[in-house]
């Protein structure tokens, strides 16, 4: 079965969301403190992951796979893949690092199908870290 990041994902950033939705008040004075005593790492911190998250958003956005044909069929040739690069680990340690990137490749293509799915959702929950952020770095 094909791993399906993109559900993956937006559990995760649910996981994410919910813990700063009953968390950020308890978190900001602690923000705040820290900003005190080291201000430029706290505020690289949040700019950081603000800027990955809009980024995020932005390649979720950007991905239109409800036109692209035989995409049910690519995305098995992925799960072949994948056991492929699987098997011959064992055999060619020396590229496993290799190995481990056609197999990164073969679960984002792998999880296209899935992505119609929950591509609105992902980004609503972009939207509420974001915001989430946004209101720690005010602090």
């Amino acid at each position: 079965m094909a791993a399906d990041l993109f559900n993956d994902l937006k559990d995760v950033l649910q996981e994410f969301k919910d813990f700063l939705d009953d968390k950020v008040p308890v978190i900001t004075p602690a923000i705040q403190a820290l900003k005190t005593i080291i201000p430029d790492q706290i505020n690289s911190l949040l700019d950081l992951l603000s800027g990955l998250m809009t980024k995020l958003k932005t390649e979720i956005q950007n991905l239109d796979v409800s036109a692209i044909p035989g995409l049910s069929d690519a995305a098995e040739f992925m799960e072949r893949i994948k056991a492929f690069v699987t098997a011959a680990k064992a055999l060619l340690p020396d590229d496993a690092s290799d190995l481990d990137a056609v197999a990164d490749a073969a679960d984002v293509i792998g999880s296209l199908p899935s992505l119609d799915d929950v591509k609105d959702e992902i980004i609503a929950l972009l939207d509420a870290i974001s915001a989430h952020l946004s209101t720690l770095k005010a602090a």
